[in-house]
Protein backbone atom coordinates (compact mmCIF):
# COMPACT_ATOMS: atom_id res chain seq x y z
CA UNK A 1 0.00 0.00 0.00
CA UNK A 2 1.23 3.54 -1.23
CA UNK A 3 0.62 6.34 0.99
CA UNK A 4 0.26 9.75 -1.14
CA UNK A 5 0.55 13.13 1.37
CA UNK A 6 -1.75 15.09 -0.64
CA UNK A 7 -1.45 18.82 -0.49
CA UNK A 8 -4.50 20.72 -2.57
CA UNK A 9 -3.95 22.75 -5.71
CA UNK A 10 0.09 21.12 -5.64
CA UNK A 11 2.16 18.94 -7.51
CA UNK A 12 1.15 15.79 -5.94
CA UNK A 13 -2.10 15.67 -8.35
CA UNK A 14 0.79 13.81 -10.17
CA UNK A 15 1.43 11.38 -7.94
CA UNK A 16 -2.20 10.54 -8.15
CA UNK A 17 -2.62 10.33 -11.49
CA UNK A 18 0.68 7.94 -11.67
CA UNK A 19 -1.11 5.57 -9.22
CA UNK A 20 -4.22 5.38 -10.69
CA UNK A 21 -2.51 4.83 -14.28
CA UNK A 22 -1.05 2.24 -13.21
CA UNK A 23 -3.85 0.82 -11.24
CA UNK A 24 -2.53 0.57 -7.70
CA UNK A 25 -4.20 0.60 -4.47
CA UNK A 26 -3.07 3.67 -2.45
CA UNK A 27 -4.57 6.22 0.26
CA UNK A 28 -4.74 9.76 0.68
CA UNK A 29 -3.91 11.99 3.07
CA UNK A 30 -5.11 15.17 2.69
CA UNK A 31 -3.30 18.79 3.48
CA UNK A 32 -4.50 21.75 2.77
CA UNK A 33 -2.79 25.37 2.22
CA UNK A 34 -2.89 28.20 4.46
CA UNK A 35 -5.58 30.53 2.82
CA UNK A 36 -3.57 33.44 3.33
CA UNK A 37 0.24 32.60 2.57
CA UNK A 38 -0.99 29.60 0.23
CA UNK A 39 1.56 27.64 2.01
CA UNK A 40 1.84 23.95 3.20
CA UNK A 41 0.67 23.02 6.73
CA UNK A 42 3.46 22.45 9.41
CA UNK A 43 2.25 19.05 10.23
CA UNK A 44 3.91 18.09 6.43
CA UNK A 45 6.96 18.39 8.17
CA UNK A 46 6.41 15.47 10.73
CA UNK A 47 6.16 13.56 7.18
CA UNK A 48 9.44 14.70 5.56
CA UNK A 49 11.59 17.53 6.94
CA UNK A 50 10.97 20.13 4.28
CA UNK A 51 7.55 19.98 4.90
CA UNK A 52 6.20 20.47 0.82
CA UNK A 53 4.49 18.17 -1.50
CA UNK A 54 4.77 15.49 -2.71
CA UNK A 55 5.54 13.10 -0.16
CA UNK A 56 4.51 9.06 -0.07
CA UNK A 57 5.01 6.39 2.06
CA UNK A 58 4.79 3.00 1.95
CA UNK A 59 4.42 -0.02 4.11
CA UNK A 60 8.30 -1.53 3.66
CA UNK A 61 9.21 2.07 5.43
CA UNK A 62 9.85 4.25 2.39
CA UNK A 63 9.65 7.67 2.23
CA UNK A 64 10.11 9.36 -1.43
CA UNK A 65 9.60 13.49 -2.02
CA UNK A 66 10.28 15.03 -5.29
CA UNK A 67 7.57 14.56 -8.19
CA UNK A 68 10.66 13.29 -10.58
CA UNK A 69 12.05 10.62 -7.69
CA UNK A 70 9.03 9.76 -7.23
CA UNK A 71 7.36 8.95 -10.55
CA UNK A 72 10.66 7.12 -11.52
CA UNK A 73 10.92 4.86 -8.37
CA UNK A 74 7.08 4.17 -8.64
CA UNK A 75 7.54 3.48 -12.22
CA UNK A 76 10.68 1.22 -11.73
CA UNK A 77 9.54 -0.85 -8.54
CA UNK A 78 5.62 -1.41 -9.35
CA UNK A 79 4.93 -0.37 -13.42
CA UNK A 80 6.07 -3.91 -14.58
CA UNK A 81 7.14 -2.44 -17.89
CA UNK A 82 4.43 0.05 -17.76
CA UNK A 83 4.75 3.89 -18.53
CA UNK A 84 8.36 3.70 -19.38
CA UNK A 85 10.29 2.47 -22.89
CA UNK A 86 12.51 -0.08 -23.17
CA UNK A 87 16.14 0.67 -21.71
CA UNK A 88 19.20 1.54 -24.07
CA UNK A 89 16.25 2.82 -26.67
CA UNK A 90 16.21 6.62 -27.96
CA UNK A 91 12.93 6.78 -26.31
CA UNK A 92 14.44 5.82 -22.89
CA UNK A 93 16.99 8.38 -23.15
CA UNK A 94 13.81 11.51 -24.24
CA UNK A 95 12.16 10.19 -21.16
CA UNK A 96 14.65 10.32 -18.78
CA UNK A 97 15.20 13.90 -19.93
CA UNK A 98 11.87 14.85 -19.80
CA UNK A 99 11.36 13.43 -15.91
CA UNK A 100 14.15 16.08 -14.93
CA UNK A 101 13.52 19.15 -17.28
CA UNK A 102 10.18 19.10 -16.14
CA UNK A 103 11.19 20.61 -12.68
CA UNK A 104 14.79 21.67 -13.26
CA UNK A 105 13.93 23.85 -16.02
CA UNK A 106 10.66 24.44 -17.01
CA UNK A 107 9.06 24.98 -13.62
CA UNK A 108 11.65 27.88 -12.62
CA UNK A 109 10.93 30.65 -14.98
CA UNK A 110 7.04 30.11 -14.58
CA UNK A 111 7.37 29.91 -10.45
CA UNK A 112 9.20 33.61 -10.98
CA UNK A 113 6.57 34.80 -12.85
CA UNK A 114 4.14 33.74 -9.63
CA UNK A 115 6.63 35.68 -7.52
CA UNK A 116 6.58 39.03 -9.57
CA UNK A 117 3.16 39.20 -10.24
CA UNK A 118 2.68 38.71 -6.10
CA UNK A 119 5.30 41.70 -5.68
CA UNK A 120 3.63 43.76 -8.76
CA UNK A 121 -0.08 43.41 -7.75
CA UNK A 122 0.36 42.69 -3.97
CA UNK A 123 -0.57 45.03 -0.97
CA UNK A 124 2.00 47.23 0.44
CA UNK A 125 2.71 51.21 1.65
CA UNK A 126 1.80 53.52 -1.30
CA UNK A 127 5.21 55.16 -1.69
CA UNK A 128 6.84 51.95 -2.06
CA UNK A 129 4.35 50.18 -4.83
CA UNK A 130 5.18 52.57 -7.73
CA UNK A 131 8.68 51.11 -6.79
CA UNK A 132 8.01 47.45 -6.42
CA UNK A 133 5.90 47.43 -9.90
CA UNK A 134 8.95 48.67 -11.96
CA UNK A 135 11.00 46.51 -10.78
CA UNK A 136 8.90 43.53 -11.16
CA UNK A 137 7.86 44.51 -14.49
CA UNK A 138 11.51 44.57 -15.35
CA UNK A 139 12.01 41.66 -13.86
CA UNK A 140 9.16 39.74 -16.35
CA UNK A 141 10.51 42.02 -19.34
CA UNK A 142 13.64 41.36 -19.40
CA UNK A 143 14.45 37.87 -18.20
CA UNK A 144 11.33 36.07 -16.76
CA UNK A 145 8.48 36.07 -19.76
CA UNK A 146 11.90 35.97 -22.71
CA UNK A 147 12.36 32.49 -20.53
CA UNK A 148 9.08 31.06 -20.79
CA UNK A 149 8.55 31.78 -24.35
CA UNK A 150 12.07 30.26 -25.30
CA UNK A 151 10.49 27.24 -22.88
CA UNK A 152 6.99 27.10 -24.51
CA UNK A 153 8.56 27.18 -28.09
CA UNK A 154 11.24 24.32 -27.25
CA UNK A 155 8.57 22.31 -26.05
CA UNK A 156 5.69 23.04 -29.20
CA UNK A 157 8.78 21.74 -31.33
CA UNK A 158 9.51 18.63 -29.71
CA UNK A 159 5.71 17.77 -29.86
CA UNK A 160 6.07 18.15 -33.13
CA UNK A 161 8.31 15.39 -33.45
CA UNK A 162 6.34 12.77 -31.73
CA UNK A 163 2.71 12.78 -30.20
CA UNK A 164 3.83 12.32 -26.63
CA UNK A 165 7.19 13.47 -24.77
CA UNK A 166 9.32 10.85 -24.98
CA UNK A 167 7.63 8.97 -27.85
CA UNK A 168 4.82 7.87 -29.81
CA UNK A 169 3.77 6.26 -26.24
CA UNK A 170 2.42 7.79 -22.96
CA UNK A 171 4.69 7.68 -20.56
CA UNK A 172 6.00 8.61 -17.20
CA UNK A 173 7.25 11.40 -18.69
CA UNK A 174 4.09 13.19 -19.62
CA UNK A 175 2.89 13.04 -15.79
CA UNK A 176 5.99 14.99 -15.19
CA UNK A 177 6.04 17.12 -18.00
CA UNK A 178 1.79 17.91 -16.90
CA UNK A 179 2.25 20.11 -14.10
CA UNK A 180 4.33 22.72 -16.01
CA UNK A 181 2.32 23.14 -19.00
CA UNK A 182 -0.68 23.29 -17.20
CA UNK A 183 1.39 26.07 -15.36
CA UNK A 184 2.07 27.86 -18.38
CA UNK A 185 -1.47 27.43 -19.61
CA UNK A 186 -2.59 29.36 -16.05
CA UNK A 187 -0.06 32.04 -15.90
CA UNK A 188 2.54 31.90 -18.37
CA UNK A 189 0.75 32.72 -21.64
CA UNK A 190 0.20 29.15 -22.80
CA UNK A 191 -2.63 29.84 -25.66
CA UNK A 192 -4.05 28.36 -29.04
CA UNK A 193 -0.85 29.99 -30.51
CA UNK A 194 1.22 26.67 -29.77
CA UNK A 195 -1.56 24.25 -30.93
CA UNK A 196 0.48 20.66 -30.32
CA UNK A 197 1.00 21.70 -26.53
CA UNK A 198 -3.08 22.32 -26.06
CA UNK A 199 -4.07 19.42 -27.79
CA UNK A 200 -1.53 17.49 -25.15
CA UNK A 201 -3.46 19.00 -22.48
CA UNK A 202 -6.98 17.85 -24.73
CA UNK A 203 -5.19 14.55 -24.28
CA UNK A 204 -4.21 14.05 -21.07
CA UNK A 205 -7.46 15.56 -19.55
CA UNK A 206 -9.12 12.94 -21.62
CA UNK A 207 -7.65 10.24 -19.94
CA UNK A 208 -9.59 8.13 -17.39
CA UNK A 209 -7.06 8.03 -15.21
CA UNK A 210 -6.46 11.65 -14.94
CA UNK A 211 -10.63 11.71 -14.42
CA UNK A 212 -10.54 9.42 -11.62
CA UNK A 213 -7.25 11.22 -9.80
CA UNK A 214 -9.11 14.54 -9.53
CA UNK A 215 -12.19 12.40 -8.05
CA UNK A 216 -9.50 11.31 -5.26
CA UNK A 217 -7.60 14.24 -4.72
CA UNK A 218 -10.38 17.21 -4.79
CA UNK A 219 -10.57 20.29 -6.70
CA UNK A 220 -7.54 21.29 -8.92
CA UNK A 221 -6.77 25.01 -9.75
CA UNK A 222 -3.25 26.12 -10.20
CA UNK A 223 -2.07 29.20 -8.87
CA UNK A 224 -2.22 31.73 -11.00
Amino acid sequence: MITVHHLNNSRSQRVLWLLEELALPYEVVRYERNPQTMLAPPELRAVHPLGKSPVVTTEDGLTLAESGAIVETVIERFGEGRLAPAAGTPEALRYRYWLHYAEGSAMPPLLLKLIFDKIENGKMPFFVKPIAKSIAARAKAGFITPNIKAHLDFMEGELGKSRWFAGENFTGADIQMSFPVEAAKARGGLNATRPKLMAYLERIHARPAYKRALERGGPYALLG
